[in-house]
Order: structure tokens, then sequence, then C-alpha cells
């Protein structure tokens, strides 16, 4: 009954208007910052460091009423589609076109930030999509994101052998396949690289994809707007990654920086990217 209520209370949130909604993931986020010491813990260090780092302003609370933004943001795509399709801004539309029109594919990378969810939809408009996503461990939450993220022309495959297969024909039939390049793989699918100058276990995937078939990778970030008002969509080509696994991962990790950068209060700083996967081997000492 109380996972009901839930997917319900989350329908109708959804059925608000995008400003609302915006103002009411905004309000959770506080209340995940204030409730929750261990996601104080993860989301304060991480943002602090970074915006230290490059000398940027720190905006904690912002980042922090950002955060909850994210799950708000991506309820709101799910059930409005059509609504978010007219809200976004998409600029240098000319690189995807470019990247596809050369036959071989196109892998799509997205990190968690700003309105992410959008970048699939506003792809799925031109050409098929697989993208390659990591279920849920609640099983309410996994049919909630499954049944949200669906979407014509849009195919979810999971982070297993089979997923990668599946993404691999899509390359081949010159379609594009996404990936969140900013998870922590599960323990022997990653290497230890740098990611804002700490050692982060690293998905070497997209460039052993890519690298198959010189297809073109593409980093996608989608900022988000004053409330209510949309997201900017931007592409960027990256150079083609190293062959080998470790230096295609440390490039990968730069090409995220460069995109985090673009709105830093808008990351899901509340993620341990730095975390010690079950299996992987020890990250490097200082």
């Amino acid at each position: 009954m109380r996972t009901l209520l839930l997917k319900l209370s989350l329908k109708a949130i959804a059925a608000l208007p995008l400003s609302l909604v915006q103002i009411i993931g905004s309000f959770f986020g506080l209340l995940a910052y204030v409730g929750s010491k261990q996601y104080r813990s993860l989301f304060r260090p991480q943002y602090e460091r970074v915006v230290k780092l490059h000398g940027l302003p720190c905006k904690l609370w912002e980042a922090i009423r950002a955060s909850g933004m994210l799950f708000s943001d991506s309820l709101w795509i799910w059930h409005n589609p059509e609504k978010a399709l007219k809200l976004v801004e998409v600029t240098n539309w000319d690189v995807v076109e470019t990247a596809i029109n050369e036959g071989h594919g196109l892998v799509m990378l997205t990190p968690h930030l700003g309105g992410f969810e959008i970048i699939p939809r506003v792809l799925a408009q031109h050409f098929p999509a697989t993208i390659l996503y990591r279920p849920s461990r609640q099983e309410w939450l996994n049919e909630v994101v499954e049944t949200g993220r669906a979407y014509p022309n849009m195919h979810f495959v999971p982070t297993n052998l089979n997923g990668v297969r599946q993404m691999t024909r899509a390359l081949t039939r010159g379609e594009a396949i996404g990936i969140l390049p900013d998870q922590v793989p599960s323990g022997g699918e990653g290497v230890w690289v740098p990611f804002f100058g700490r050692p982060a276990y690293t998905t070497p995937l997209p460039a052993r994809l890519a690298n198959r078939n010189n297809t073109p990778v593409v980093m996608f970030t989608a900022k988000r707007k004053k409330i209510g008002e949309g997201w900017l969509m931007q592409a960027t080509r990256l150079t083609p990654l190293s062959e080998n696994a470790n230096i295609a991962a440390a490039e990968l990790n730069v090409a995220i920086e460069n995109a985090v950068l673009v709105a830093p209060e808008q990351f899901i700083w509340s993620y341990n990217r730095y975390k010690h996967p079950a299996g992987a081997e020890l990250p490097p000492t200082p």
C-alpha cells in the first residue's frame, strides 16, 4: 500500500507545472541534506573540493537545492515528454548531425547533470538510441524509472554482457547508443584514474565500443535554465579515445569534468563517485 501511495504521489507531482515541480524538488533537496548525515558527508566535501580546485564561487545551498531538482526534472520529463521537448534549447546540433551522418553510429555520453533525461528524447526524434542503464535494487523504484523512461525510438538495456552486445549491434546498424559515464562500474569492469584530482573507478567501455568501428563520441549536457524555463542542451564531440583502457578512462574523466564545469551546481554531488566497488583492485596510493 505504501509503495502504491508513493507511486500515485509521484504521478500527481509530475502532473504539475514544471516550475512548481522544480520548487518541490528544491525543497526535497534541502530536506535530504539537512536530514541525512550520510548525504551531507558525501555532498559537501565533493562539491566544495571541486569549486575550490577550480577557483569557483561556492554556492553550496544552490547546489543542494539543485540536487533535488535532478530527480524532479527527470520525473517531469518522463511524464511530460512532448512539453519537455518544447522547453529544451539545442545548440551545436550540427555536431550531432555530422557525427551520425558518418555512418558509424554515435556514442552518446550524458553525465547526471541538470535535465539529463531530456537528451535521449531529443536524439530519439531523429534516430534510434539504445541506452545502457543500471536497474535499481528497489523493485518499486526500478518500475517507476523503467515506466517513466519508456519512449518511442529509445531502447534500454541493462549493464551486463547482453546489454553490451545489443549496443554493439546498434552501432553496427549506424544508430546511437547512450552511456551514463559518471557511474562507478562493477568490480573488474573499470580502472582507477583521476577524477577532479582523486582516483575514481571508471569504465573504459565507451572507448572500447567507439574504437571497434571508428564511432564518434559526443558529450552532452542539459543545463537547467531559470525555474520553469527548461534546459539548454549542448553537444561536444570528443577527440578519438585511446586504445589503452587506462588512458581512455582518464581522457573520459577529463571530458566529464569539463561537462560538470558547465554547471557545477547541477551535478549529482550526493553520489559517491570515489567508492571502491566489490571485486575491484585497491585504488592507487598517493
